[in-house]
Order: C-alpha cells, then sequence, then structure tokens
C-alpha cells in the first residue's frame, strides 16, 4: 500500500479553524524574542488567542505560565501549534491524540508524513508546513 501524501485543507477549511479556536499550545515557544517562535506566538496572543507555552525548563513565556509537555498542561487545548523537529513530532502527536485534541499545526518546515497520516486516522485535523501567522494574515484580516 502506497502512502498518500499529506494534503492540507483548503483555505476556507483553515479559515474555518483560524476563527473557531481559542487555546493554542505553542509546542517549542522560545523565550528569546528574536525566534521565529516567540515573534508567531506573541502576534496570535496579540490577535486574541489564548498562547500556553509548551516547553521544558521555562517557567513562563510572554507572561502565560509554561509547560514541559502537553500533559501538563491543565486546561482546554484547542489547537497545537508545533516548532519543534521533525522527529519530535510523533510524540506530539501521541499527546493530541490522548489529549483528544482537534487539530494540529505544523509550522514551516516541520513535516513528518508518517504522523501527520497517524494524526489523521485519529480525527485530528493536520495543517503541514504552513505558518499559523501568515495564514492569519492572509485569511482572517
Amino acid at each position: 500500500m502506497t502512502d498518500i501524501a499529506h494534503q492540507n485543507p483548503d483555505l476556507e477549511s483553515i479559515h474555518t479553524l483560524l476563527q473557531n479556536v481559542k487555546h493554542i499550545a505553542v509546542v517549542g515557544l522560545s523565550p528569546k524574542s528574536n525566534r521565529p517562535s516567540y515573534r508567531v506566538a506573541a502576534a496570535l496572543q496579540g490577535f486574541g488567542y489564548h498562547i500556553i507555552p509548551v516547553r521544558p525548563a521555562v517557567d513562563e513565556v510572554l507572561g502565560e505560565p509554561a509547560y514541559a509537555d502537553l500533559y501538563q498542561v491543565p486546561g482546554p487545548i484547542d489547537i497545537v501549534d508545533v516548532f519543534r523537529a521533525p522527529e519530535h513530532v510523533d510524540e506530539i502527536v501521541d499527546a493530541c491524540i490522548k489529549r483528544n485534541i482537534a487539530a494540529l499545526w505544523l509550522q514551516d518546515g516541520v513535516i513528518n508524513e508518517q504522523a501527520a497520516a497517524r494524526a489523521r486516522q485519529h480525527g485530528i485535523q493536520v495543517i503541514m508546513d504552513r505558518c499559523m501567522y501568515r495564514d492569519y494574515m492572509a485569511l482572517m484580516r
């Protein structure tokens, strides 16, 4: 059986997703303001989203408490936004499945076809190799 390459949802579906999410867990969110993860998360926070930093060994980022992993986050998560290398996506998908998280967003350059397929098999909407900030600016403004 041949694996079918991942296809992102159409732009209308991405627009609907961005309209409906409130709580974004940002995995790999750096506390350094010059890093892309920080800049994207800060912008999303400015747009009104609740940002949940997920990064070990950090107490807080952007004024929000940080958690070592997705299992530690006490409240709801609508979408997981990933700024980690592709080889770390499998364990993130495991956590999304166990936590029953509806959507997974893999930022530019984060490509893991097998993990994306496994997430989709569990009913998780997957956006891969796209920037949430850029899509917000293109679709929500």
